[in-house]
């Protein structure tokens, strides 16, 4: 996200998950071993919560607005996720978009190598950064980009992929940057912010994509494909590509399994959005588990306002009754200090929050 070089970065000991499990393997190599195997998934005699879903088109027709809107602020603050339907991206052009994708983990490992991490860098190619000693690798491949501002992205990267996938992308960014303003500003009237506050902050704003490929393990228990946290951005839109199902949020203590509903786009509040919120609006933890006998593949679209942007609680839900709970920083080093930290729930939002000593 931020153009930034991180020098605590260090290489991961293997290129690449998927290569490593191409022949099979007699155990799963130590540096995925979590401290705490998982438990397996939750029993299935125990009903779980589903994930609410948002419906576009009654966000947008006048007639069911209002009430959409307000399930739109309710989810925002309880669940700090949702599945977004009828959304308006077609589903004959995202069925072309997972087509692209999964035909570009289907390439030989030297043409994925094109476009690997560079030294101290975090965009690119490969397995996630390592930031610390005792950190875990996590069990997947993932491509992450910086693609907005225009003049930020790499070289090297975007414009060099193959042309169908490249084309493709582009528009999924357009059609995503045009939803996610759009999503903003309905949350920003669910707010009550004053007008303009939101889009003053997101317009033409970072914006990054991470694609992730999580191959199967013998021995899924034992690994992660996405490590327990939660995102340091205003919102993410994630879209699954092939069907299986990994995602799993934390609600109340539980770790609830994620079953994605067709074309759904499934969205959540990043920690901006709850800084910025002050506290109303909820960034949740959230992890990826891994498949036994399938890959899962999915997209992630990360949406922050501009590199100028002060990160702060909105001014104008601050008043004397309503003090802000979190300190102010710049975009720049928010990100800064963001990357160079080990991922770990919710932790990063923990030091951003004033304490009591300092109010």
């Amino acid at each position: 996200m931020a153009s930034t070089q991180f020098s605590s970065i260090r290489a991961a000991p293997v290129q690449s998950v998927q290569e490593l499990i191409k022949e099979p393997i007699p155990a799963v190599p130590q540096p995925f071993i979590l401290d705490d195997p998982q438990p397996p998934i939750l029993s299935a005699s125990t009903p779980l919560p589903q994930l609410p879903t948002i419906d576009m088109k009654h966000l947008i027709m006048s007639e069911t607005a209002g009430s959409e809107l307000e399930k739109l602020h309710s989810t925002c603050k309880e669940w700090g996720f949702f599945q977004l339907v009828n959304h308006g991206v077609s589903s004959s052009f995202m069925e072309k978009l997972k087509s692209e994708i999964g035909e570009f983990y289907k390439l030989p490992l030297e043409e994925r190598m094109k476009y690997k991490m560079r030294p101290g860098d975090v965009e690119g190619y490969g397995l996630s950064p390592i930031r610390s000693e005792d950190q875990k690798l996590d069990w997947g491949d993932r491509f992450y980009m910086t693609t907005n501002p225009i003049h930020t992205r790499k070289p090297y990267l975007l414009p060099e992929l193959p042309p169908a996938l490249r084309d493709s992308l582009e528009c999924y960014l357009a059609e995503l940057q045009k939803l996610a303003m759009m999503l903003l500003g309905f949350m920003a009237k669910a707010l009550k912010l004053e007008k303009g506050e939101m889009e003053e902050l997101f317009d033409d704003g970072m914006q990054s994509v991470r694609m992730t490929y999580y191959p199967p393990c013998p021995q899924p228990e034992l690994v992660m494909g996405l490590t327990p946290h939660s995102d340091a951005t205003g919102i993410t839109i994630l879209l699954q590509i092939n069907g299986v199902d990994g995602l799993q949020i934390k609600k109340d203590g539980v770790w609830i399994p994620v079953s994605f509903l067709p074309d759904a786009l499934v969205v959540n509040v990043g920690d901006i959005l709850e800084i910025l919120s002050n506290g109303v609006y909820t960034s949740i933890e959230h992890r990826a588990t891994v498949n036994a006998a399938k890959e899962r593949i999915s997209i992630a679209m990360f949406f922050n306002p501009k590199s100028s942007a002060q990160i702060k609680p909105a001014a104008s839900l601050i008043n004397p009754q309503n003090p802000p709970l979190f300190k102010q920083v710049g975009m720049e080093k928010y990100f800064k200090d963001f990357f160079s930290r080990k991922l770990d729930g919710k932790s990063y939002l923990e030091h951003m929050k004033i304490k009591n000593e300092e109010a």
